[in-house]
């Protein structure tokens, strides 16, 4: 009888290679992460960009480094979550929710870049020439040397790259790409991981960048091994509801800047169009004289957003009351109506409790606290807080109120959208300057600042 195909067992999270089958994984020791995959013959396997040469070790004075190191991408909002634009040679993952605008943005980033001079190749494994034609049609004219193609085999577009060697390449997307060498199917750990190992040495071996799709699994990560976020330099998550008009570009993993930058982009007929000043944004639409909604400054990175806080407290009809957060931390929510229970002598075990952080928007900062606190008590009482009033800080256990960090760009933010009042922690006050435009209340614990309102 001929024997059957050799096979081996990976791990999905960490691309941990074993002959059986084991239900911890040894290396990142999580639970029921081994698939069955067949293993095939990697003859002929390396990329040869260019001849070998005898290679020694350098001294970091001996590393010149150029003074134009980065590329524009056409768009602040990206450049910034890229720390500052396109590193030649780099790869890039951008994950997402189908639907949520990934080749979209991709695709304006391609025309972009062509239009600066640049010679882009876009490889589309799900659309073919018409479908991509039709949607670059809806995001306006094109112009400059773009090239377009419809291939899923990795050894066929590696001889494509090769022989017409663009500065920028787009694949769309890696769960489509396979290799002739790995005998499993398309979008499995093996092929995932071969896939990116071949796009890693094209790119660092012939200085092209190379933009990679991925898609999401429903816990809301790249699909595939977590080897592959390893792999690459950069990786930034496409977030928000589809059904919605924003879009928040997110850096999770970034080698060359931050990741604590975001980018913020809204979907329109044309396509994505970013907004310069999200803190508006968020705002448009706010109730008048509606008793708990606060307005709250959080911090993403270096940039301060303007969020409205909302919570509707309402008299329980159930033993036990219900509680529901949206867009913060649910136990957050809990432990800052502990604190109001027993430090404020509020009987918060009588309501329900509703907290929302509207336009969508997910923030789990220490900073909104406060914001939540006030948004309770608002409405508790049903009594509403001034519209020109911005609130953050710190709530402890013992019912204090903590500093924050960088307060004073927070309330320079407040300033420029028109707002008089700011209530903030006494020790923030203690090292800020005065400001003409802005009130500053300084409130030590929460029955002060609730006494504020």
């Amino acid at each position: 009888m001929a024997k059957g195909k050799a096979t081996a067992f990976f791990c999905k999270e960490c691309g941990f290679e074993s002959a059986k089958w084991m239900g911890q994984c040894p290396a990142c020791r999580e639970w029921n992460t081994f698939v069955e995959e067949p293993v095939g013959k990697k003859e002929g396997s390396s990329v040869k960009l260019r001849p070998p040469e005898k290679v020694r070790p350098a001294r970091l004075s001996e590393i010149s480094i150029e003074e134009k190191e980065r590329d524009s991408t056409g768009y602040g909002e990206l450049d910034r979550v890229l720390g500052g634009g396109v590193v030649a040679g780099s790869l890039v993952l951008v994950g997402g929710d189908p639907g949520i605008g990934k080749s979209t943005l991709l695709l304006q980033v391609c025309r972009n870049l062509a239009a600066a001079g640049r010679r882009v190749l876009y490889i589309s494994g799900e659309e073919s020439l018409k479908q991509i034609k039709l949607r670059a049609n809806r995001i306006g004219a094109i112009s400059g040397d773009l090239l377009f193609l419809c291939e899923t085999s990795l050894d066929n577009i590696q001889e494509t790259i090769l022989e017409v060697k663009p500065d920028i390449v787009i694949i769309d997307s890696i769960q489509t790409m396979y290799r002739e060498e790995v005998a499993s199917a398309p979008g499995s750990v093996s092929q995932v991981r071969e896939s990116t190992n071949l796009l890693m040495q094209i790119a660092k071996g012939a200085g092209i960048t190379i933009f990679i799709v991925g898609h999401v699994t429903k816990e809301g990560v790249v699909a595939g091994p977590r080897v592959l976020e390893h792999m690459v330099d950069t990786v930034l998550y496409f977030e928000g509801d589809r059904h919605a008009s924003y879009r928040i570009l997110r850096g999770v993993k970034n080698r060359f800047g931050s990741t604590n930058e975001i980018g913020v982009f809204e979907m329109r007929e044309q396509g994505l169009v970013e907004v310069e000043n999200p803190s508006e944004f968020m705002l448009d639409g706010r109730p008048e004289g509606a008793s708990g909604a606060v307005v709250a400054c959080a911090m993403e990175g270096t940039r301060p957003i303007l969020l409205e806080v909302q919570a509707l407290v309402t008299q329980t009809n159930l033993g036990i009351p219900r509680r529901t957060a949206a867009g913060t931390d649910y136990n957050r929510v809990n432990l800052l109506m502990a604190v109001l229970e027993k430090r404020c002598h509020y009987e918060m075990s009588r309501y329900d409790a509703y907290v929302n952080i509207a336009g969508g928007m997910r923030m789990n900062e220490p900073a909104l606290d406060l914001a939540i606190v006030l948004a309770l008590v608002s409405s508790l009482k049903d009594k509403p807080v001034d519209e020109k009033t911005i609130v953050f800080g710190e709530v402890g256990l013992s019912g204090e109120v903590r500093a924050v960090s960088m307060a004073e760009q927070r309330v320079n933010e407040a300033v420029k959208l028109g707002f008089t009042r700011c209530i903030l922690p006494q020790i923030c006050l203690d090292k800020m300057k005065p400001s003409d435009k802005m009130k500053l209340t300084g409130v030590r614990n929460v029955r002060e600042a609730i006494g504020e309102l």
